[in-house]
């Protein structure tokens, strides 16, 4: 199978003004502690296509793994900030019924990309 997507969240594009915040505290040592766990919280989090299906792993000792067939889904919510758009990141909510998400992911890289690759995948 192969990946058409694959993306963590992003740290500084996602949230800049925190970011440097963070490394402004590092002589304290309460900014390195801020930085390596947003690193870890974001590298414990991975969205996958692969396939038909949309793969969200989230964890890094213990893993929860949500995977929908691009088929169900029904509506892919896309939300950007003014900052987000210019820094190419945004939030992605996907639902296949109901109203609460089956999966939602801050700070993803692109976005649209991948609302662009579902359609896509829908429609053929």
């Amino acid at each position: 199978m192969q990946k058409k997507y694959s993306e963590h969240p992003a740290m500084f594009r996602n949230n800049p003004l925190g970011f440097i915040l963070a490394v402004i505290l590092i002589p304290l040592a309460v900014g390195i502690i801020i930085l390596m766990v947003w690193y870890l919280k974001c590298k414990s989090t991975r969205l996958d296509f692969i396939g038909n299906d949309l793969v969200l792993e989230r964890g890094l000792l213990s893993k929860n793994r949500t995977e929908l067939d691009v088929s169900r889904i029904r509506t892919v919510n896309v939300y950007q900030s003014f900052f987000n758009r210019i820094f190419g990141v945004g939030r992605i909510s996907i639902y296949t019924a109901g109203d609460d998400p089956e999966i939602d992911v801050s700070g993803l890289p692109d976005p649209h990309d991948l609302r662009e690759l579902i359609k896509a995948e829908q429609d053929a």
